[in-house]
């Protein structure tokens, strides 16, 4: 419904757009609302200017053996998901708007690779996430007064973001090494389910869920930990590893989305994933990577 809505909304915006350029000749139309890369533009598509469309993501989507991660009814919206944004792409009007665009910027490497080959020489990557200059001087590392490895992760607590397989990959984790502690920050739905997670696996000694929290006593939290680790489904910015990344921190995450494109070699760790039980055992080696480097940890951070 909130889809529809705004596709009706933008034919509105659209006689507004003429009507403006009647009066005022604009030099530039710019889209950026919904940054999304698959819904039409009216104004783009009809409007006699220059275009510019994005950033826009949208293109990347849960991998096909980590879909278990969802009930039944979210495995059919990723279904839905999939259909719909392919009737949008095959919009005439939205293809009329893709044609006459002067440049399109996507923010990560899915969206990129969805633009057709005939539109592809309009692309530029434009990556959404980012801190501000403050945030780069990070705060001084704070040691564990008990000389535990602390890993943090942060987010909505929404199936999409995977707090579900990251605890079922630090389960295999804290088995090898006891004297680690896996922290949670956020709120959202699945809290409950996670909870009953972490007590299915005996967790609750090390695995916390501390709610919503301020962003700076997040990032105090990051400046504390050993790791961020990231493991959304399906994310085309994810935000919080650029936070990490600027409070020196490596991070761990899936190979998908803003998160695949910001992590290198050179500050992270990025997992390819497949099924759920060799995605939590990838999640968990990572972790194993850094628990026993700690310079490996720092170089990373750096």
């Amino acid at each position: 419904g909130h889809q529809l809505y705004y596709y009706l909304w933008q034919i509105k915006a659209c006689l507004a757009a003429k009507s403006l350029n009647r009066e005022l000749r604009f030099h530039l139309f710019h889209h950026i609302t919904y940054a999304n890369d698959w819904m039409v533009s009216f104004i783009g598509a009809l409007l006699p200017i220059p275009y510019v469309r994005g950033p826009g993501g949208g293109a990347h989507r849960t991998p096909k053996g980590l879909q278990h991660e969802y009930p039944l009814g979210g495995r059919l919206w990723e279904k839905v998901r999939t259909v719909g944004q392919w009737l949008f792409r095959h919009d005439p009007f939205f293809i009329r708007g893709q044609t006459r665009a002067d440049a399109i910027l996507v923010c990560n490497w899915d969206s990129a690779r969805k633009i057709p080959r005939k539109w592809s020489q309009k692309v530029h990557l434009f990556p959404v996430s980012g801190v501000s200059s403050e945030d780069l001087r990070p705060p001084p590392k704070v040691e564990s007064p008990t000389g535990e490895f602390n890993v943090l992760t942060a987010g909505s607590l929404i199936r999409v973001k995977g707090f579900s397989l990251a605890v079922k990959a630090f389960k295999l984790f804290v088995e090898r090494y006891p004297d680690s502690r896996f922290t949670i920050a956020g709120e959202g739905p699945e809290e409950g389910r996670l909870r009953r997670l972490i007590h299915r696996y005996q967790l609750e000694d090390t695995v916390k869920l501390v709610g919503a929290i301020p962003r700076q006593e997040l990032l105090s939290r990051m400046a504390s930990s050993d790791a961020l680790l990231f493991p959304s489904l399906r994310d085309g910015g994810g935000t919080v590893v650029i936070e990490a990344m600027s409070a020196a921190k490596p991070v761990v995450c899936l190979d998908i989305g803003g998160p695949g494109l910001h992590i290198t070699e050179d500050c992270g760790i990025k997992i390819s994933p497949t099924t759920s039980q060799e995605t939590a055992q990838k999640l968990a080696d990572a972790r194993e990577r850094l628990y026993l480097d700690e310079e490996l940890r720092g170089k990373l951070g750096e």
